[in-house]
């Protein structure tokens, strides 16, 4: 009956409308105007890092209340052939209705959940490092299962990345280091740092025995200019080595790579993605800022800083999430206790029931 509907349309429909409302468009739509007209100036575009910058902040601006928008008008339109229904008693018309209730249901849990990434690095790209732990053989395999459901997931999101840094390893790899683009990545990744723990039947193992394995990931933002990081050149050791992997006779003969270590935080940073010495110390740079905002952040805030897994062993008593293949199955995250039985799904990059249960229990929720 189109009258059993009634309770869930304006349930529906006052959650959006509240939504809107504390979203403050208006304050939101006069930000892109202002940053709309300057692009529209002739010399907009003579430093192009700036002017990159400014399109890139308008068009996150955007991304905060055009979704909503279009939710508060399709809502809108659901409303009224709702009430035309009932004016003229088409129950026909239910499971239309009842389908687009659903659909702007999830829509409107979506973009609840950027609210919930309110935090000054939010809005922008990810770096993720990804270390093998303890487990040897194990390990390395367990590490590079973590990079494949990360890049699926990265590609399920429409988001872009790059390969920083690769050090394979016998089974897999001993470490990689991705650089993920798009609007709020940091935001929807920075929950999956931490050790994640993996227990099953080895497939190393000839005599089939069951085996735990670790790996460190930890994500940290790619910080523009208007986030400052201050760096001496006396506060970092810079080394530089031949790069591994594929290259040919570039690898062979000169030492690209890049590593650097700043002396406080005890953060090494390494780069060998670039064919060019200089492009590698430029990117690992960049990516050494990004660690050490986190860094300072986290020192900042006590309660972080205790759970940093820059802090932790990569080992027993320190993971955030367990993936059990044997005796059952069973992914689940020790800090929201979200889990699921759907392993296969979750290596797959199925991540964002546990990234949006993250950010809710991050968030008091």
């Amino acid at each position: 009956m189109l009258e059993d509907l009634n309770p869930q349309i304006k349930s529906l429909y006052n959650k959006i409308q509240d939504s809107w409302r504390r979203l403050d468009a208006t304050t939101i739509k006069k930000e892109v105007k202002e940053i709309e007209l300057l692009s529209g100036a002739p010399d907009f575009w003579n430093d192009r890092e700036q002017a990159e910058s400014k399109m890139s902040k308008m068009n996150q601006l955007k991304g905060l209340y055009e979704p909503w928008e279009e939710l508060v008008h399709v809502m809108d339109d659901l409303k009224g052939l709702y009430e035309l229904a009932i004016e003229e008693g088409e129950e026909s018309y239910f499971e239309e209705i009842e389908s687009s209730l659903s659909q702007l249901n999830a829509t409107y849990e979506k973009l609840t959940v950027l609210e919930l990434m309110g935090d000054e690095a939010d809005p922008a790209g990810a770096y993720i490092t990804i270390h093998s732990g303890a487990g040897g053989t194990e390990a390395c395999d367990w590490a590079n299962m973590l990079y494949r459901m990360y890049f699926r997931w990265i590609e399920k999101s429409n988001f872009t990345y790059s390969i920083i840094e690769m050090q394979d390893a016998e089974g897999g790899i001993k470490s990689v280091s991705l650089e993920v683009k798009g609007d709020y990545a940091f935001g929807m990744l920075k929950g999956e740092t931490g050790v994640h723990r993996l227990v099953r039947i080895s497939p190393f193992d000839s005599n089939a025995r069951r085996h735990t394995s670790f790996a460190s990931v930890y994500v940290s933002p790619v910080i523009d200019d208007s986030i400052t990081v201050d760096i001496k050149p006396d506060d970092i050791r810079v080394d530089t080595y031949r790069a591994s992997g594929a290259g040919g006779q570039h690898v062979n003969k000169t030492s690209s790579a890049v590593r650097l270590t700043h002396f406080e935080s005890g953060i090494v940073v390494q780069c060998q993605n670039e064919r060019s010495q200089l492009k590698n110390r430029e990117l690992a740079m960049k990516v050494l800022k990004s660690r050490l905002y986190e860094y300072y952040k986290q020192i900042q805030d006590a309660k972080n800083a205790e759970n940093s897994a820059e802090k932790h062993d990569i080992g027993w008593g320190s993971q955030i999430r367990s993936y059990v293949f044997q005796p059952y199955r069973m992914v689940k995250d020790l800090r929201t206790r979200h889990e699921t039985s759907n392993i296969n799904g979750v290596m797959d990059g199925d991540l964002d029931p546990f990234i949006e249960s993250y950010l809710r229990f991050n968030a008091g929720l």
